[in-house]
């Protein structure tokens, strides 16, 4: 029997013979359209050479004359499982695209250990500048071309996306994104953590354990829990975040729960201009509303997103 060198249940194994075996998020959904919503699908390639693609979502029945918020989605995953065609977001993106009315790019970002951190990072950066390439009419993908208001960009993210998300829009707070106004971003669950315990992390050491293994699995280079691209608060960068607004989703059995709170103040304390909201759903599992999209928590999520995406008009 093959030895096993790291052990990440329920995501991910790596035996020592250098075997990968992903235990989850492996399955694929057909870029089709969505048959309850109306909501039409399909893939793209970003940059073929590196195998960096993306899944897009256009609602039904649009007015050709008025265009419509763009939500730029990071699936999540521990940067180790999952991609933008997995069965655990076709649902909810569809929900979201339809009840929201955005066009959605969900970015298939490269995967951790064959493409170890910062790629990820990278990968979504390289696809977030395709995406801006037409705001100016440059791309060639229409639905972007005929239908986005770069006026109203959004991010979104869950879990390890919703890390990438919040990194992703440090970025953009340094370097800018000619031609796209970022409004929000939207993090489910996010991913973060710390040296140090806060709150109630002292009652789980389990879960600083394996959050702390599995990072350096993922980042073998990085210097630990207080990297600031897990850790918000230790980045000197955190005060020029590169958007107005920020929607935390935590759930309060998600051992994660107590950052997505200190998220929030340690923006706060930053001096960042911006607003942010933390919503916590008292009885429910890290991504919740991933697993069970069309149950009342989720749908209630599902409202709030629908408000949040829309307040900004063009």
């Amino acid at each position: 029997m093959a030895e096993i060198a790291h052990d990440f249940f329920p995501l991910i194994r790596v035996y020592k013979d250098g075997r990968i075996e992903r235990l989850m998020g492996e399955g694929l959904v057909p870029a089709e359209s969505d048959p309850e919503t109306g909501v039409q699908i399909k893939d793209i390639e970003i940059d073929p050479k590196i195998n960096l693609s993306a899944r897009l979502y256009l609602p039904k029945n649009l007015d050709p004359v008025h265009k419509i918020p763009l939500l730029v989605y990071f699936h999540g995953g521990g940067f180790v499982i999952e991609s933008a065609s997995s069965p655990t977001y076709h649902k909810h993106l569809s929900m979201v695209a339809t009840e929201a009315k955005v066009v959605i790019v969900s970015v298939n970002y490269r995967l951790a250990p064959e493409y170890p951190l910062p790629i990820a990072y990278e990968d979504s950066w390289r696809a977030l500048k395709w995406v801006g390439s037409h705001a100016k009419g440059d791309g060639n993908e229409p639905w972007l071309k005929h239908h986005a208001d770069f006026n109203r960009v959004y991010f979104g993210g869950d879990s390890a996306g919703g890390n990438i998300a919040h990194n992703i829009t440090i970025r953009v707070g340094s370097e800018k994104l000619e031609g796209m106004k970022l409004n929000g971003i939207f993090l489910a669950c996010p991913f973060f953590w710390g040296k140090d315990l806060i709150d109630g992390e002292g009652e789980n050491l389990g879960a600083k354990n394996y959050v702390e293994k599995l990072w350096l699995f993922v980042n073998p280079n990085s210097s630990g829990l207080d990297d600031p691209l897990i850790n918000p608060e230790k980045d000197p960068k955190l005060c020029s975040l590169g958007c107005e607004k920020v929607l935390v989703y935590v759930a309060g059995k998600d051992p994660l729960r107590y950052r997505g709170f200190y998220y929030k103040e340690a923006l706060e304390n930053s001096k960042w201009r911006g607003t942010v909201e933390v919503v916590e759903i008292k009885d429910e599992e890290h991504v919740f509303h991933l697993f069970s999209p069309t149950a009342e928590n989720s749908r209630a999520m599902l409202r709030k997103l629908v408000s949040f995406f829309n307040q900004s008009k063009a």
